[in-house]
């Protein structure tokens, strides 16, 4: 089902519980609804619809991939950019690391330890920032 994006900067600012088997439902809404604005979005995260999960969806080139309770392990390469988000208006400044390893759960919650770098590692890194309560 595709969901409304959430602008309450208030709820979005609060940091995620962790997710289970029971919000696999959640995770299907979060990828519908990124589907649905692929022209302007590359990532999502759970408190971007409205839920309070750990649990984000993004694309990962040309392919779409969701990941439950993700942390990141180690990263490196800083940088500064700029981003925006669907939930926000207009760009923000963020600091961001060109790689990084990231601690997750797959949909079947087994654990899985991934490297991701450049763009979509900017994307992952974004969409934690959503689920650590953090608004850039």
């Amino acid at each position: 089902m595709i969901r409304e994006i959430c602008k309450d900067e208030m709820f979005l600012a609060r940091k995620a519980v962790p997710a289970t088997q029971e919000d696999l439902p959640v995770a299907q809404d979060l990828l519908e609804t990124l589907l649905a604005h692929q022209d302007g979005c590359v990532g999502m995260a759970a408190n971007m619809i409205g839920v309070n999960k750990r649990i984000i969806a993004f694309e990962n080139d040309g392919e779409y991939m969701v990941m439950f309770n993700p942390r990141i392990v180690k990263r490196s390469g800083p940088y500064a950019t700029e981003e925006g988000c669907l939930s926000l208006s207009g760009t923000r400044p963020a600091k961001r690391w060109k790689s990084i390893k990231v601690e997750y759960q797959n949909e079947q919650f087994q654990v899985r330890l991934k490297t991701f770098t450049g763009w979509t590692a900017q994307i992952i890194q974004h969409e934690i920032d959503h689920c650590d309560g953090i608004v850039i």
